[in-house]
């Protein structure tokens, strides 16, 4: 009973995280339905998990469709559900490390944690941050065999392919790279969660960044795994929003409201798919 009631705590929260999104925007015409039973509410007070968790920021919001596709987040729901502790690694290049951020603490990592653990009071959240600047997804491959083995993560962000189309990796190396660390890193139970490539104007209408993207996409999809969209949601807020600045002096690194948007939209993708599930097909 205790697991059933703290599964639907979790699933209301993530509703809860996604309603200010277009996507979510129908409410159920049915009282009963919308409204929160006792016991979940209880509970919510006893764990001490908010009923209003945090939302996407005005500058950041953009439609849930331009974010991600659901995926299941296995290892994760485990953790949560047990309330243990949550280990995630950080890994990519100068994004994940933070270059154009006016301080550590205005990296995504750092401000993803933070917004973790406003969520899940209960849960304690730890974000490694692992980023190298001007790294290929080859490089990264190699640190995160070891830093898997020596951190164990239970869920790995890599933020990956900018730097690849850049510097023009050949996509099929890209692509193969990048799938088999898929697959390795599933093997020993760590959920994996790939944050694509960012929107720069300055490579628009380039071809090999287009086409490294699509790659990122295909293993997303040949894995089932979690893929956040910061190309297209970047682009809309680009597009929408353009009194905002988001890019470092540079032009191509993000500053601190990128970053922050970046980490909103990573939180968000993760609590919107803790429940996604995978299901056997019936016998």
């Amino acid at each position: 009973m205790a697991r059933t009631i703290k599964v639907k705590m979790l699933a209301l929260l993530a509703v809860f995280i996604a309603a200010p999104l277009s996507a979510f925007a129908q409410v159920p015409q049915d009282g009963a339905a919308a409204a929160a039973p006792p016991s979940v509410s209880a509970a919510n007070e006893t764990a001490g998990v908010p009923l209003l968790p945090q939302q996407l920021s005005a500058q950041c919001a953009v439609p849930t469709s331009e974010i991600a596709a659901p995926a299941p987040l296995p290892a994760t729901i485990v953790r949560l559900e047990g309330n243990q502790p949550l280990r995630i690694l950080a890994i990519g290049s100068s994004s994940t490390w933070g270059v154009g951020a006016t301080s550590r603490r205005k990296n995504y990592p750092s401000q993803l944690e933070a917004m973790l653990e406003r969520v899940l009071k209960t849960v304690p959240i730890e974000v490694v941050n692992r980023g190298v600047s001007g790294e290929t997804a080859e490089a990264t491959a190699d640190r995160l065999r070891i830093e898997a083995a020596l951190l164990r993560p239970d869920l790995v962000l890599w933020q990956v392919g900018t730097n690849d189309a850049v510097q023009r990796v050949s996509v099929e190396s890209f692509e193969r790279t990048v799938s088999e660390t898929v697959a390795q890193l599933r093997k020993k139970n760590i959920d994996v969660v790939l944050v694509g490539l960012q929107y720069t104007p300055k490579y628009a209408r380039d071809e090999h960044y287009f086409a490294i993207r699509d790659a990122l996409k295909r293993v997303a999809a040949e894995h089932n795994a979690l893929y956040v969209r910061r190309y297209q949601a970047m682009e809309y807020i680009s597009k929408t929003k353009s009194n905002l600045q988001m890019m470092a002096d540079d032009d191509f690194h993000l500053n601190d409201l990128g970053y922050q948007c970046m980490a909103e939209h990573i939180a968000h993708a993760m609590t919107a798919n803790l429940f996604v599930r995978r299901r056997k097909p019936a016998s």
